[in-house]
């Protein structure tokens, strides 16, 4: 085993302020965006990126403020994951999004690791995510400038896999994220940030940058839980968000979205059919079912992708199954197991 790269030489640019950051994105072709830093440090010493810029954007003061107001809640994109997870006015309003900044890596990562970095975080694949000489000795993949993908070999695109956890949860609570350039600000439905490409999964110019999220307020209970080989620590082999609303025991909105299986955060089709049922054996065994048909996990970690989908399916019988316990108590209905 290897001791792992220097960090290259670079210049950092530290921008006061927004523009100034787009700025500097336009006028650097080979530069990465510093916030927390826990991703971005551990793949430029394996060798992963190599730009001839930072741009620190720690020092912009308007990305770290969190507004809330009657219907929605701002949170800007230098907000540390800690401040999210140890905050009870989120932890009321916004359970999932609650839940998963506090399940994200370890508290150390979580005091640095931001909302920004956590939605644009790199894809992830067991033939990228490696050191150099191991890349060089088992040959480039797509997304390290190689000429296929060791998961599909017969396919065209990269099938690494997304892993924040930040972004289901804000799909499932239908959040928008705004986004900054040089033609003003912009917003889009987070599941509109990503598309299912594992070399360039973000639908984001060079010159753009992820400013802030809009969460808005709901009467919708929701959570997120996920699984992953090392509790304390790891990536997720599979997540699942979901915010739901019920009224007089049955289903009336229904949002389910699942990250760790593709190439981006997948919000789940087909939720409506479940609308206006109880939420009993067979709505879960459906909810279940949609979920296993739509996710694609690959061979993109050490465990079995068939295993990574039942994991999927069985976390949304799961939540689901809790966040409609209180209602199902409401008619009568024995509560589901929380989990």
């Amino acid at each position: 085993m290897t001791a792992p790269l220097p960090l290259p030489r670079v210049r950092v640019i530290r921008p006061a302020t927004v523009e100034a950051a787009i700025a500097a994105r336009a006028e650097c072709p080979q530069h990465e965006v510093l916030a927390g830093g826990t991703d971005l440090l551990v793949n430029l010493r394996r060798g992963l990126l190599a730009p001839t810029v930072l741009i620190d954007i720690t020092g912009i003061a308007e990305l770290e403020e969190i507004r809330t107001t009657g219907d929605r809640t701002r949170i800007g994109a230098l907000v540390r994951l800690a401040r999210l997870a140890e905050d009870p006015a989120i932890a009321s309003r916004h359970a999932a999004l609650h839940a998963a900044a506090a399940s994200v890596a370890a508290p150390g990562h979580r005091r640095l690791g931001t909302v920004g970095g956590n939605l644009c975080l790199q894809t992830r694949c067991i033939y990228f995510n490696q050191s150099a000489w191991w890349r060089a000795a088992n040959g480039a993949c797509l997304k390290s400038g190689g000429e296929v993908c060791h998961v599909a070999p017969e396919g065209e695109r990269c099938h690494a896999a997304f892993s924040g956890d930040l972004a289901p949860a804000l799909i499932a609570l239908d959040a928008e994220i705004e986004i900054a350039g040089p033609g003003g600000r912009r917003r889009v439905a987070c599941a509109d940030l990503y598309h299912e490409e594992g070399r360039a999964h973000l639908r984001l110019a060079a010159d753009e940058l992820v400013t802030a999220i809009e969460v808005p307020a709901s009467a919708a209970r929701s959570g997120y839980l996920k699984e992953r080989i090392r509790r304390s620590f790891d990536f997720p082999l599979a997540g699942v968000a979901i915010a739901c609303r019920t009224e007089g025991g049955r289903l009336n909105a229904l949002r389910i979205s699942v990250t760790g299986t593709n190439s981006r955060p997948l919000l789940i089709d087909g939720t409506a059919a479940l609308l206006g049922r109880r939420v009993d054996e067979s709505v879960l065994t459906a909810a279940e079912k949609l979920v296993a048909k739509q996710v694609r996990p690959m061979r993109t970690t050490l465990f079995p992708a068939n295993h990574r989908r039942s994991i999927a399916a069985a976390l949304t019988r799961r939540l689901l199954g809790a966040l409609a316990a209180p209602a199902a108590a409401e008619v009568g209905a024995p509560p589901t197991e929380a989990p």
